[in-house]
C-alpha cells in the first residue's frame, strides 16, 4: 500500500518513518521532497575515455570525492551526491525515490536505477545525478531535488537493512 501525507504524518508520530532534518512544507500529497546535500563524487580523470571493467573496479575506487555548496554539471556528465535528510524506516516500510518534475523538464535525472529505500534503513540516500540537457547546469546544497514515495509492507522484513545492508547503511 502506498502511503498518503496523512498515512505519512501518522507513521511519523509513531515514529515506523523518521526524517531529520524535516520541515512540515517538505510532506507533499503522498511523498516527502528530499534536499541535496554538499557531498558530491565524481570519476577520477583516469576513468574517463577509457573501458571500465565493472566486475573489477568498484564504484568507490572510481569515484573523488568533492564538497561545495554549488554543483555545476556539464552536459551529460554525471556525479553521485547525497541528500541531507537521513531517513529512517521500519522493518514494515519501505520507500521509492523519484525525482522532482520541475527539474526532469529540463533534464535533469536524480537517479538510474538505484531508487529502492530497503525496509529498515536507516541513511541518507545515494542520488545518481545526471545531466541529460545539451547546456551546463548548476545545483545548490539544499535543493529539494528529490522526493521519496512510502509503502507499507504485508509483513516486516527479517532482514532490516540498517542491519544487513553492505554499501548504505554507512551513509
Amino acid at each position: 500500500m502506498l502511503l498518503s501525507n496523512n498515512d505519512i504524518r501518522e507513521y511519523m508520530k509513531k515514529g515506523k518513518i523518521r526524517i531529520r532534518p524535516f520541515t512540515p512544507d517538505q510532506l507533499g500529497p503522498a511523498s516527502v521532497d528530499l534536499t541535496l546535500g554538499n557531498k558530491f563524487w565524481f570519476f577520477k580523470d583516469k576513468y574517463l575515455g577509457s573501458t571500465v571493467d565493472l566486475s573489477k573496479v568498484d564504484f568507490r575506487e572510481a569515484n573523488r570525492a568533492v564538497t561545495a555548496d554549488t554543483l555545476v554539471l556539464a552536459p551529460h556528465e554525471m556525479c553521485l551526491g547525497i541528500t541531507r535528510e537521513k531517513i529512517t524506516l521500519a522493518p514494515d516500510v519501505m520507500g521509492r525515490l523519484e525525482g522532482r518534475s520541475r527539474y526532469a523538464r529540463m533534464g535533469l535525472s536524480v537517479h538510474i536505477t538505484s531508487a529502492l529505500v530497503q525496509a529498515g534503513s536507516d541513511n541518507h540516500q545515494v542520488l545518481e545525478i545526471v545531466n541529460n540537457a545539451p547546456f551546463t547546469m548548476a545545483l545548490h546544497s539544499g535543493m529539494r531535488i528529490s522526493q521519496v514515495v512510502f509503502y507499507q509492507l504485508r509483513t516486516p522484513t527479517s532482514a532490516p537493512y540498517a542491519k544487513f545492508g553492505k554499501i548504505a547503511r554507512r551513509q
